[in-house]
């Protein structure tokens, strides 16, 4: 069997096994497939690579919620968001290309090894929230995705804390994600990180994203919401103890 996108057909099934996935997690949980796909990919394809067949993979997913989310969000929150991770990020991704390869898997299993723990232990920011706030999380935000590719964890966490209507705080996520998805691969294409053959597999690799999330919103039952995050968490525990360089 032919190389496909210069991988060995072992190292695409993981990806491929990776992006189902990821998926899967997304239908029944909301959140989770760069937790689940990042671990598994960057041994294979390095930092730059992983992130880039993400972040054109995850493009593909929140299309058709993007216009009902638009009605719902709070702009001028989404506007702070995008503006403190707009001048993070790319101080993440040079922060990217001056560390070792391993220094990236350690940050991409510890953040979501720390994310996982929080959501365990049901920790919460219950205090007051400026707009000065707002725009430092997307900064975090920003920084973290550059560095280590997951810009979720904190918008997420952050979210969750704030009493806000369910529907605002999915479509402020689902927003901030898809736009934080363009920025990188704008910022990617002006440090010359984004190639034709990396952006074709990340197109490839949606097919089994959207597959997954397709199966888990359909397996998904709202009386057993505690098995399917349990499943969840167990992946992306896997996932990210799967990633550490300590195994070569």
């Amino acid at each position: 069997m032919p190389d496909l996108f210069g991988l060995a057909p072992v190292g695409l099934g993981w990806l491929i096994a990776a992006g189902f996935l990821g998926g899967l997690v997304r239908g029944f949980s909301g959140f989770g497939t760069a937790m689940v796909f990042l671990p598994v990919a960057a041994p294979i394809l390095g930092p730059f690579g992983a992130i880039l067949a993400l972040t054109v993979m995850d493009i593909f997913g929140p299309l058709p919620n993007l216009r009902r989310a638009w009605t719902q969000v709070d702009k001028p929150d989404l506007w702070r968001l995008l503006a403190g991770c707009a001048l993070a990020l790319p101080v993440g991704l040079w922060v990217l290309t001056r560390v070792e390869p391993e220094v990236f898997r350690y940050a991409v299993s510890l953040v979501s090894l720390g994310m996982l723990a929080v959501l365990l232990l049901g920790m919460r920011y219950r205090g007051a929230v400026s707009r000065a706030m707002v725009a430092v999380i997307g900064a975090a935000a920003g920084l973290l995705g550059g560095l280590a590719g997951l810009p979720g964890p904190v918008v997420i966490l952050f979210y969750m804390s704030r009493v806000l209507p369910v529907a605002v705080i999915r479509a402020t996520i689902l927003l901030f994600l898809f736009f934080f998805d363009l920025l990188i691969v704008g910022f990617m294409t002006g440090m010359g990180r984004v190639t034709l053959a990396g952006a074709a597999l990340g197109v490839f690799l949606a097919v089994p994203n959207v597959v997954g999330n397709w199966l888990g919103g359909h397996l998904f039952r709202p009386d057993r919401e505690r098995l399917y995050r349990a499943a969840a968490y167990l992946l992306i525990a896997l996932a990210a103890l799967s990633g550490l360089p300590v195994w070569g």
